[in-house]
């Protein structure tokens, strides 16, 4: 494996984290500008009404995108085994 393919297999890498991971950070961030939307116009300044949609947002989200992200990471994982695999 030459150095290049490692640098190749480690862009990949990030850019697949950032795939996998995005849609969550998204629904915590749009939640989250809700809430503090919600917050400043009732003026109601309590930190659990923060923290507990965002929670719940949240895992909701991993619980729906779950199989999507397992299937884009089996997917990396494949080619990573098969590279390993020829290299032999």
């Amino acid at each position: 494996m030459t150095e290049a393919e490692i640098i190749d297999f480690a862009r990949e890498a990030v850019v697949l984290s950032i795939k996998v991971s995005a849609p969550i950070m998204i629904i915590g961030l749009v939640v989250g500008v809700a809430i503090a939307l919600v917050q400043a116009l009732t003026q109601i300044q309590e930190m659990t009404l923060a923290f507990v949609p965002k929670i719940i947002a949240t895992f909701a989200g991993i619980f729906l995108l779950f199989p999507t992200m397992m299937k884009i990471l089996g997917a990396f994982m494949e080619k990573i085994a098969d590279k390993i695999v020829n290299i032999g």
